[in-house]
């Protein structure tokens, strides 16, 4: 028997010899304790059975839940899954894509929200236009300003159902905690936001947004912060419910106000504890696991002709967290 013979019947090459020859092959090959070499076998495909997943924070509840999804797709495919842990750093994410070409991975889908720095972009490009012309394939969850296959959660309209929820319930003086202002995911949130408030006849203050990390205790400092500048609001919008979670601790046990007596306090992404917090917190809710699927999908299917978008819309989720606005003191109603 050749050593071609052997390698085609024990990597299914496209001349694989009969059931019985590659049976034995195989029971020879257990028996010797062989394992495939897999730089190897990259060279001679171009490509390994890897694919890489890009996150800011796989701690994050929102990037777990991502990556579940990709990760039940790549298993069924029979691909192992590396994942990428950038802290947000943009340095970090650059490296792991030249790490993921040099192994010659199938594929890498980008899970993190894309930054607006143009240096960033114009490396990123370079990084992705490399590791697609050596055969890889790209995906991207959120806009990255590359041309690839894309899931878009819909941030913006997600942001504006939060700003008709609140008004809906005679908010008037709403403020924002959100993430940094070079991440497109926060600032689409908070550009659905203002632009719906704008246009309900309650412009966004700048005063009533404070920034933070997309961190609980972040936004806990955040929120105060806030509210020690704006101690009137009645609503308070968190853009990712791990930021919500630190507005919650912030107003119910620091400021010791009632949520949402005194307080309301929205988030976004409806992660799985939202609904074991107490209060339960009103959310936007995004398919977190679909979406993740949805961009393994895309990566692991070739498209008929340029790329593909697949735009996911958000619904909101009214829970315990929010109610009617308080009435304050000045403006009660006679008896």
């Amino acid at each position: 028997m050749s050593l071609a013979t052997a390698s085609r019947s024990l990597h299914d090459g496209t001349r694989a010899p009969r059931a019985e020859l590659r049976e034995r092959v195989r029971q020879a090959a257990e028996s010797l304790g062989y394992t495939s070499h897999g730089p190897a076998q990259a060279l001679a495909k171009a490509t390994t059975p890897v694919v890489g997943l890009i996150v800011h924070d796989i701690a994050d509840p929102y990037f777990s839940a991502l990556a579940i999804g990709a990760m039940r797709v790549a298993h069924d495919s029979g691909l192992l899954v590396l994942v990428g842990n950038t802290f947000r750093d943009r340095a970090l994410e650059l490296e792991y894509l030249a790490r993921l070409k040099a192994q010659r991975a199938r594929g890498v889908l980008l899970l993190a929200s894309g930054f607006s720095d143009t240096g960033y972009r114009t490396a990123l490009h370079h990084e992705l236009t490399s590791f697609e012309s050596l055969g890889g394939r790209v995906a991207c969850v959120s806009a990255h300003g590359f041309e690839a296959d894309s899931v878009l959660p819909d941030h913006r309209a997600g942001a504006r159902l939060v700003a008709e929820h609140l008004v809906g319930l005679g908010h008037e003086r709403i403020g924002v905690v959100t993430g940094p202002a070079n991440l497109t995911t926060s600032r689409e949130r908070l550009q659905g936001l203002r632009e719906r408030l704008r246009e309900l006849g309650h412009p966004l203050a700048a005063a009533r947004i404070v920034r933070s990390d997309f961190t609980r205790d972040g936004s806990r400092q955040a929120t105060l912060e806030l509210l020690d500048r704006c101690p009137d609001l009645t609503a308070v919008f968190a853009v990712t419910d791990l930021m919500a979670v630190g507005t919650l601790t912030a107003v119910r046990d620091d400021l010791h106000r009632a949520v949402p007596d005194e307080v309301s306090v929205v988030g976004f992404d409806d992660i799985a504890l939202t609904r074991d917090l107490r209060p339960a917190l009103t959310t936007v809710h995004l398919p977190l696991e679909e979406i993740g699927a949805h961009g393994m999908r895309f990566l692991l299917s070739d498209p008929p002709s340029g790329a593909r978008t697949l735009r996911v819309p958000a619904t909101l989720v009214a829970r315990e967290s929010s109610g009617p606005a308080p009435v304050s003191p000045t403006r009660r109603r006679p008896r």
